[in-house]
């Protein structure tokens, strides 16, 4: 005989899976994107979607936008302190104008009960630069804290050793440090605390700190040293860090790379939220561009790490860990970097890998370590020595999403790297992970070797697969790998991929510093 449940116990378990909609934000708005956060209860069985949409304030036609993740409520894993995340639907607008205000639509669907209908508005920054009416003003070392809000402080040739900036502008008044010949020459200087300086033109031969800066900028300047821009806790807040030349002291050699490897040093090194780090060029550190980790992480979110170009990172590329929602890393060439890009681990997300082009990258393209949580990997392309895509871990990921991306492997060298190998030359070799991820419409090639991929337990050698990659493609490519990573490369022109059907034929990005 079926015993029946009491109709309040069916109760409890319907409204569990349904969604209860809770406050909407858009927090740490970045000069071209803007996030959403809507938290939700309930939703037990994670079958709540968003769709997005969005127009410019005063237009009528709405634009698709990428639709809201579901993020469930969770917390890390192995990491001190723990760091927990709240249970909500979460996402992104991308590539918008600067200083614009937008509408935002949500549509809410759960097929168990909670939908709704919500239309939010937020604006995008300003581009941070001087004002037109702007005060400019002719000076030296001496001047350097008698500028005042409002004031360009156009800095004489010279050399200005080390310097701490004591005075802060103001919303609308910044206070600009300016360079126009690059030889106004600092051994280090220390924004720590500031507020509304900027920093434009100027060289260093030393670190600029920003630990505890909001609103700050360093823009086209030449920073030379084993640690570039650092910004520990409570990190920098609204920042610009843009078209910049940042050169450490590491060389690309195999006896120093990986995590235990001799190569201290940093190139933006930083904690925070709410920063655009964009069209800078990097190399020559352990970690290029690196947020902090474990007890040196005060929230990271909202940073946009975009168009930047990476050369010679000899542990991390860009290491995006501990990020909680909404980072993104998008646009970025990486060339000869041990691992590509780490998110070790993603704090529930999403955070967003796009449009990135990585090449000679040793260990992983993406290191997925350390139980991480809500990763968005998309449209990238990457080509290496050995697995096209490894991500090796005993600690598995989950909800993410690894879709659309090109994965090209090769022949393997018999060497390994930081006590490493570069795999066995699989177009992929993703094994441990979990139950809510999406790996699906990737393309895939094997240089110089049988065509081979391994995804949990399917070892493969064609495409379609079932449960995985039912829409994924084997391809055959006109490009040479790099079959040294010992070697240190140029960045190739993979222009050609895109007459491979391995991309949809975007604009091609700008790398590094802007004209």
């Amino acid at each position: 005989m079926t015993k029946l449940l009491p109709f309040f116990l069916l109760s409890t378990l319907h409204a569990a899976d349904s969604t209860t909609p809770g406050e909407i934000t858009t927090p740490f708005p970045t000069i071209t994107n803007l996030a959403i956060e809507w938290q939700i209860e309930s939703d037990d069985d994670l079958d709540a979607v968003c769709e997005m949409k969005y127009r410019k304030e005063g237009e009528t036609a709405w634009r698709d936008g990428l639709p809201l993740r579901r993020v469930p409520a969770g917390k890390s894993q192995k990491t001190s302190p723990i760091f927990t995340w709240t249970n909500r639907l979460s996402g992104s607008v991308f590539d918008l104008e600067p200083g614009t205000a937008y509408e935002i639509e949500l549509k809410l669907n759960d097929p168990d009960g909670g939908s709704a209908t919500k239309i939010v508005k937020a604006s995008t920054r300003p581009e941070q630069i001087a004002k037109a009416d702007a005060e400019f003003k002719n000076g030296s070392k001496a001047d350097l804290n008698a500028v005042k809000p409002g004031e360009v402080l156009l800095l004489a040739d010279g050399d200005y050793g080390a310097a701490t900036f004591n005075r802060d502008g103001e919303p609308g008044k910044p206070i600009v440090y300016r360079s126009t010949s690059g030889k106004a020459v600092f051994s280090e200087i220390s924004l720590t605390n500031r507020k509304w300086v900027y920093l434009e033109g100027v060289t260093v031969n030393g670190p600029v700190r920003l630990n505890g800066s909001e609103h700050c900028v360093v823009r086209r300047c030449t920073i030379r040293s084993q640690f570039g821009i650092k910004a520990y806790k409570p990190g920098m807040m609204n920042a610009c860090i843009e078209d910049n030349v940042i050169t450490g002291i590491r060389e690309w050699k195999p006896e120093i790379m990986g995590a235990g490897g001799d190569n201290e040093g940093e190139g933006i090194q930083f904690t925070g939220s709410g920063n655009v780090i964009r069209h800078n060029r990097v190399s020559g550190f352990r970690d290029c561009i690196s947020h902090m980790e474990d007890d040196g992480a005060a929230e990271q979110s909202c940073n946009d790490i975009l168009n930047n170009d990476i050369d010679s990172g000899l542990d991390d590329g860009i290491e995006a860990d501990f990020a909680l929602h909404n980072c993104r890393i998008m646009r970025n060439r990486l060339t000869n970097c041990f691992v590509g890009i780490s998110s070790q681990p993603g704090l529930g997300g999403p955070n967003y890998f796009l449009r990135n082009v990585l090449y000679n990258i040793v260990y992983e393209p993406f290191k997925l370590h350390r139980f991480s949580q809500g990763d968005v990997i998309q449209h990238n392309t990457v080509l290496k020595a050995g697995d096209g895509l490894g991500i090796y871990t005993s600690e598995p990921f989950d909800h993410a999403v690894i879709t659309h991306n090109l994965f090209i492997g090769s022949k393997p060298p018999a060497a390994t790297y930081g006590g490493y190998s570069t795999g066995r030359g699989r177009a992929v070799d993703v094994q441990r992970f979990g139950d809510h991820c999406i790996i699906d419409h990737n393309a895939y090639a094997v240089i110089g070797m049988p065509f081979e991929g391994k995804i949990r337990t399917w070892t493969f050698q064609k495409l379609r697969g079932t449960e995985f990659e039912k829409h994924g493609r084997v391809l055959e490519v006109p490009v040479s790998p790099p079959e040294d990573p010992a070697h240190h490369f140029e960045p190739p022109d993979l222009s050609m991929l895109t007459q491979a059907g391995a991309h949809d034929g975007e604009e091609r990005p700008v790398y590094g510093p802007r004209p």
